[in-house]
Formats: structure tokens, C-alpha cells, sequence
């Protein structure tokens, strides 16, 4: 299966008539371009005063115009070609017919399009405003109306985006990080204000499918009431749910029922174990709770991943674009890598620093590149050796961090259970916290040592920096999967018949999803508590440090903190993969998260202001925001595994939730379909059949496979197109040599 490829020449030896067409209207646009843009310096052209284009094609009267070199190249493709002259002949229009022929079309055009769309000059504009108020003379009552209803509604729009760009949260804090810091550092902080407005979304979604009919019905503003089935075929010894007692012995216990989510916290809203609740009956309807609790997670996973998609998409765009070869990317840094966002003198000196350093780069990379080419076969073999071993030392790290997850998990879990007045203050915290505390350690330490390792793996410099990115990555959110599974290895296996009666550790987990619950709000509360503690007591007393102990050779090494983007970016990656898994345990954490980006984005820019510096490795805005939203995205898809096998997989709670009176979460959704019209049900049951799967995942590759080749299409095109940029370059360089000969045997 093949894409049509627009633009692209036949090969030698064959003929291809539609290419030949595309490439005729690409130089009636070319021409067109030429004519727009100079109209008033052209007042007439005549018939013998042909474009270049068909100059060349023809048989031009200044001969040495076929010894440009784009004429050569394009004579040497068309040397076997002898069918092609009637389509060439499309080529050798005049301007001026063609010139009213666009004009034609744009004045057809004016009535759908503004004129700001059109690449014309300010009088031509006027010319064409001209022609359209002419034209509204002789259109009907009706015509009119509705080219000036369309006016209005677009002149509307325009004004509605310009009131909801005043609107924007922290729009003037981002635009002054943007003129002191540059674009990169301000994608780091739209991204964060990009998690705050998914949070809140994510809130209201719950809020409005599961806490709004409880709310209104335990206080009584509507005509409703709880409706509670009875127990199923379940054994009594799975519905027992011990609730701690209300008095509390110590104070300090607050203090730990609101870093670990027990205690008081546990019987709140704030946990899954609070919606005991079957459904809710208005006066007209009943309202099913299982089903909204469940529909709600879907419909925040699924709102996360069209929204990430949707941003990435533009990111990935220009991703695309600047795909260029090192040439070009070099003559981009000369001539276009400068930020005119920047207004800050030490930003502008920075900025200067980062340019040499990705020119440093690039000469790194090229000297990599020509090592690659001239390395024997004994320094490749050897060279992918020390890569394979080193690859094991990372894989041992990241086994070992992986243990030490599980070990510390299965140690909280076991040693929890014990009374508060049995231990210590900081003993019970530390059992409470120890996973939390290991995956810190472990996101910690893990870095530094791929940085490390990578040292000696022979990389280019920025494969170095994508490569270990991606390792943090994995580290990262690795280890949250770790703890969930690890979590789930408990609940379902025990050594008694319980598992046999409920499904689950009834006798360690009475309510396994408000234990879960408590594990991600701790690993939130605890990651939201290392930010603020790393930034308040170890960036600003560094700061302080090296302000004013600057003589020290010591401070002179250790130097300021950078305000790193990727290890920042990581950082509320984290947290947020924690909320999307932790949103179905604990209903209310992405409220929490919302709160917690807010303060972290005060900080940061506290932070980035007055403790840190920005990082001379440079970071384009563009780029920072694809990969921003690619890390976001496997984040995403890591959350949705645990949930979805603790949704269909693992026996639901008998003592607490609304799911008691199903087996697993996921039965509620047959059950809801049973009670639909019988046509209604056989239309579902259809379409999710193999039966309409398999062939709609055939069409599905085929369409895949159809843009696959249009985009490497597309791509081709691309690639004719900068050779035709750097022909056009060669012309100038040949016209300006021949007109300094000519000027030079005038002058003679």
C-alpha cells in the first residue's frame, strides 16, 4: 500500500504523469508566490517575459541560464524522459494569466477567508478590500447577511480568545520567568500549570459523579436516601471492619493519622472505604453509586490521555520539522538560536554560554561520529562488550532498588498492625513511611550512578542525556508499580482459608482499597514534603553559602544549585503517576495533588529566583514540551496497569466500598448492561465480540499503515524541498558570479 508522494520527480528511466502535474501546479505556486509578493513593481508583463521556471524549460534566450545548476539537475532527470512535454507545458504559462487567475481566486475566496491569511503587500490588500465591497453590491439581502453575520461571529471569536488569554492561571509569573529565563525554564512551568487545571478536572469529575449525591443526601438538601442491599452468599467472617477507637491516647497520634491517612482520616471521604453506599434514590430515579464510581475512573483516565495527546501532538510537529541535518542545525544555532524572550543581562550571558555549549556539542558529536567510522572491528566488539556489561550493572541497580521496595513493603505491612502506645513516636512513623522513604532513597542515588556508568559507554552527548533520562524514568516510575504489586501479592495471598472464603487477606486487609489509598497518600504527602525540605534546607543555605563563603575552595566546588528542568520535570511526573493510580483508592487525592502543584510552583519559583541557577545545558521550549508530555504519557500508561488488574483481577472488599456485593469491580458494568433492552444488549455484545473486533482492528492497520506511508510521503518531500533550497543557494552564487564578470568586462 502506497501514498500518493506530491512533488516528487520520476525516477530515471520512467515516466510519471502525475508527478509531473504535482510538480507543474507546485511552480504555478512558486510563481504565484513571486507575483504577490512584488505587484506593484510589475505593473505589466508581457508576453515574451517568461518566469524562470519556464525559461529553463524552454529554450531561453540568455544561454547561460542553463548552466544553473538547478536547470542541470533537472535536465539530468529528464534526459530518458520523452513523454513529458505536454505536461512541461504546464510550466511555461505567463504570469499575467496567471496572476488573474489567482487574483480570481482569491477575490471567490475573500468571502470565506480574511485577507490577513494571504501573504500580500499593504496596497494589494487594499486593492482586494476594494474588490470585496464592490462585489457585496450585487449579492443578494440574504448573501450579505451572512457574510456579515460571519464577520461578526469571527471577529467575536477573536475577542473571546483574547478576554481567555487574561484569564490564564499565573499567566503574568510565567510570561516574567519567560523574559528573565528564557522558553525552556517557562515550559517547565506551563507544564506545571498544565497538572494543576488536569488535577482540578480530575476533582470535579469525581466530585460530580460520587461526593455531589452523597453530599446532597447526608445533609438533607434533597429528597433522597441511602440505598443499602443486604449482603449475598458472603460469609459474615468477610464483612468484619474494625474501626479504630475514637479516643486517642497521645497527641502526637493526630500528627500520624495525618501523615499515614489512619485514625480519624480513615473514616473520612477522603478513602474508598467511606462509600459504603449501594446508590442513592431521588424521587424519580436511583441513582447507582458502583456504577458512577467506576465510570468516574474511567472517564479521568480516559480525559488524561486525549488531553496529553492532543498537546503532544503540536510538540511532536515541530519535532518533526527540526529533524534537520547537522548543517542546517548548526546554521540554525548561528543564525536563528537566539531566545528574544530574554531581557535579564545574566539570562543573555547564559544564553550566550548555552549556544557554545551546543556548538561544543555538535563537534563532540561529530568527532563521535567519525570515531564510530574509523574504529576497527576488535574496538567495536570490544566496545559493545563494555556496554552489555555495564547494561548488567544497571539492570543489578535497578533489581536491587526493586527488592529493597518489596522487603521494606512487606516489613511496613507486617509490623503496622501493632498499637501506637506500644512504640515510640519515630518508631511507628518510620514503619509507616519506610516504603515511601526507600523509594525516595532509591530516586536519589540511582541517578548519580547511571550518570556514572554512562561516563564510560562511549556515547554521544546528547544520546548520553536522552539515555539517562530514561533510566530515571523507569527508576521513577518503576518503583511506584513495584509498591502496588508488592501490595497485591499481600492482599491476595494468606495462610489461613481465608483467602478461600473472601478472595482476598480479609484478616490483614478487611478493606484493601482504603489500605491502598493510604499507601499513595503517603507517597504523596511524603515526595510533596522532600520538595519543600530540600528546597528550604539545603538550596538556601547552599545559596547562603556560596554568597557569602565564596573564598572557600570547598563552596567553590560544590557551587550553586542548578535548577535542573529534566529532574524537576521527573520529579512532578511522580507525583502525578501517584495520583492517577491512587484517584481510585483515595477519591479525593487529586484535590490534594491539585493543592500540592500549587505550593510547588511557588516554591520552584521562589527557588529558580533566588536560590538556584538555570542550567547551562540548554533546553528548547519545544523540545522540553514533547518530551514533557512523552514522560507524562508512559507515566500514564504505567498508572493504568495496576488499576486495571486491581479493577478486574482482584475480589473487591465484602466490608467496605461499593462494590460489597460484586466480586470484582468490573462486574458492575455486565450487570448494568443485563438491565438495557434486549436489542440494546445483542448491539453490545456485537461490538464487543471478536467478531467485530478482529476486523475492526484490520481496518485500524490499515488506516495505520496508510499514514505511515503518507507520512514517509510527506517526508520525501521534505528532502526535495531542502535540495531545492540548497539548488536555489547555488543559483545565487552562480547569478551574483556571473553579474560581477559582467559587470567587471563592462567596466573594462
Amino acid at each position: 500500500m502506497s501514498a500518493p508522494e506530491p512533488g516528487i520527480p520520476a525516477p530515471r528511466g520512467r515516466a510519471s504523469p502525475a508527478a509531473s502535474e504535482e510538480q507543474g501546479a507546485a511552480s504555478e505556486s512558486s510563481a504565484s508566490a513571486l507575483q504577490l509578493g512584488r505587484p506593484s513593481r510589475q505593473p505589466a508583463v508581457h508576453p515574451e517575459n517568461l518566469s524562470l521556471d519556464a525559461s529553463c524549460f524552454s529554450s531561453p534566450p540568455v544561454n547561460f541560464l542553463q548552466e544553473l545548476p538547478s536547470y542541470r539537475s533537472i535536465a539530468r532527470r529528464r534526459t530518458t524522459v520523452h513523454s513529458r512535454d505536454k505536461q512541461s507545458g504546464t510550466l511555461l504559462k505567463s504570469t499575467d494569466s496567471y496572476s488573474s487567475q489567482l487574483e480570481d481566486r482569491i477575490a471567490e475566496n475573500l468571502s470565506s477567508q480574511s485577507l490577513r491569511n494571504y501573504a500580500l503587500n499593504i496596497s494589494e490588500k487594499r486593492r482586494l478590500r476594494d474588490i470585496q465591497e464592490t462585489q457585496m453590491k450585487y449579492l443578494s439581502e440574504w448573501d450579505q447577511w451572512k457574510r456579515y453575520s460571519s464577520k461578526s461571529w469571527k471577529r467575536f471569536l477573536e475577542k473571546a480568545r483574547e478576554m481567555t488569554t487574561h484569564l490564564e492561571l499565573w499567566r503574568e509569573d510565567i510570561r516574567s520567568i519567560e523574559g528573565k529565563f528564557g522558553t525552556g525554564i517557562q515550559s517547565y512551568f506551563s507544564f506545571l500549570r498544565f497538572l494543576v487545571l488536569l488535577n482540578l478536572v480530575i476533582f470535579l469529575i469525581i466530585f460530580m459523579l460520587v461526593l455531589l449525591p452523597i453530599l446532597l443526601t447526608k445533609y438533607k438538601i434533597t429528597n433522597s436516601s441511602f440505598v443499602l442491599i443486604p449482603f449475598k452468599d458472603t460469609d459474615i467472617q468477610c464483612t468484619v471492619y474494625p474501626v479504630s477507637s475514637s479516643g486517642l491516647i497521645y497527641f502526637y497520634s493526630y500528627i500520624i493519622d495525618l501523615l499515614s491517612g489512619t485514625g480519624f482520616l480513615e473514616e473520612t471521604s477522603l478513602f474508598y472505604g467511606h462509600y459504603t453506599i449501594d446508590g442513592v434514590k431521588f424521587q424519580n430515579f436511583t441513582y447507582d453509586l458502583p456504577l458512577a464510581y467506576l465510570i468516574s475512573t474511567i472517564a479521568y483516565l480516559a480525559l488524561s490521555l486525549l488531553w496529553i495527546v492532543k498537546r503532544s501532538v503540536e510538540g511532536f510537529k515541530i519535532n518533526l520539522i527540526r529533524s534537520e541535518e547537522h548543517f542546517q542545525s548548526y546554521c540554525n544555532k548561528i543564525f536563528a538560536g537566539w531566545d528574544f524572550c530574554i531581557t535579564n543581562r545574566s539570562m543573555a550571558d547564559l544564553k550566550h554560554s548555552s549556544l557554545r555549549y551546543e556548538l561544543r556539542a555538535d563537534l563532540e558529536e561529530e568527532r563521535i561520529r567519525q570515531k564510530i567510522a574509523e574504529r576497527t572491528s576488535e574496538e567495536t566488539i570490544r566496545i559493545y562488550s563494555l556496554r552489555l556489561f555495564l547494561n548488567c550493572i544497571v539492570l543489578a541497580v535497578l533489581g536491587a532498588c526493586f527488592y529493597a521496595i518489596y522487603v521494606a513493603t512487606v516489613f511496613s505491612q507486617e509490623h503496622m498492625k501493632k498499637e501506637i502506645d506500644k512504640m515510640v513516636f519515630g518508631e511507628n512513623l518510620l514503619i509507616l513511611y519506610l516504603p515511601s522513604i526507600v523509594i525516595t532513597l532509591a530516586n536519589f542515588i540511582t541517578p548519580m550512578i547511571f550518570a556514572k556508568i554512562i561516563r564510560y559507554e562511549d556515547y554521544s552527548p546528547g544520546f548520553e542525556i536522552r539515555l539517562t533520562i530514561l533510566r530515571c524514568v523507569f527508576m521513577r516510575l518503576a518503583t511506584i508499580c513495584v509498591l502496588v504489586f508488592t501490595l497485591g501479592s499481600k492482599i491476595t495471598s494468606c495462610d489461613d482459608d481465608t483467602c478461600d472464603l473472601c478472595g482476598y487477606n480479609q484478616k490483614l486487609y478487611p478493606c484493601w482499597e482504603t489500605q491502598v489509598g493510604q499507601e499513595m497518600y503517603k507517597l504523596m504527602i511524603f515526595d510533596f514534603i522532600i520538595i519543600l525540605a530540600v528546597t528550604l534546607f539545603v538550596d538556601f543555605p547552599r545559596k547562603l553559602l556560596v554568597t557569602y563563603c565564596s573564598s572557600w575552595k570547598l563552596i567553590q566546588c560544590w557551587g550553586q544549585q542548578e535548577f535542573a528542568i529534566p529532574d524537576n520535570v521527573l520529579g512532578i511526573v511522580y507525583g502525578q503517576t501517584i495520583c492517577w493510580i491512587g484517584a481510585f483508592f483515595s477519591p479525593l487525592l487529586p484535590a490534594i495533588a491539585t493543592l500540592k502543584f500549587i505550593i510547588i510552583f511557588y516554591v520552584k519559583e521562589w527557588s529558580l529566583l533566588y536560590t538556584c541557577r538555570p542550567s547551562p545545558r540548554p533546553f528548547r521550549a519545544s523540545n522540553s514540551n514533547f518530551f514533557f508530555l512523552l514522560v507524562l504519557l508512559i507515566g500514564l500508561c504505567l498508572a493504568i496497569i495496576p488499576l486495571t488488574i486491581s479493577i478486574s483481577r482482584i475480589p473487591s472488599s465484602k466490608a467496605c466500598g461499593p462494590f460489597t456485593n460484586f466480586n470484582t469491580t468490573w462486574e458492575v458494568i455486565p450487570k448494568t448492561v443485563s438491565t438495557f433492552p434486549s436489542s440494546l444488549q445483542s448491539f453490545i455484545h456485537g461490538v464487543t465480540s471478536e467478531a467485530f473486533a478482529v476486523p475492526f482492528f484490520m481496518i485500524i492497520c490499515l488506516i495505520m499503515f496508510y499514514f505511515i506511508a503518507l507520512a514517509g510521503a510527506h517526508k520525501r518531500v521534505v528532502i526535495q524541498l531542502r535540495e531545492q533550497l540548497s539548488l536555489e543557494s547555488r543559483d545565487k552564487r552562480y547569478l551574483i558570479q556571473k553579474l560581477t564578470e559582467a559587470q567587471r568586462d563592462t567596466r573594462n
